[in-house]
């Protein structure tokens, strides 16, 4: 599976810059996956955030799985309208 990837930009000091390269080649690290790793540490004790389904979106996802469970499939010509009546 691919996760979804995303860049950040972060303008630092260069004296931070070669301290933190320094640290990354200490562990024999590059760079980005030596502050990738700093960030993991950072929130790993945090929970994953997790959001509650709305009523609306319950209710056709319910529709869905029963569909589903009875082998009809959905015929989508204009997604937009398909996402519109949901």
């Amino acid at each position: 599976m691919i996760t979804p990837q995303s860049q950040i930009k972060v303008n630092l000091p260069v004296n931070l810059k070669e301290f933190i390269e320094s640290k990354a080649q200490k562990f024999g690290m590059p760079l980005a996956g030596y502050i990738k790793h700093l960030i993991l540490k950072d929130v790993g004790d945090m929970d994953y955030p997790v959001f509650e389904l709305s009523a609306r979106s319950e209710k056709a996802y319910k529709r869905a799985l029963k569909a589903q469970k009875q082998g009809k499939l959905i015929d989508v010509n204009d997604v937009d309208e398909f996402f519109k009546k949901l």
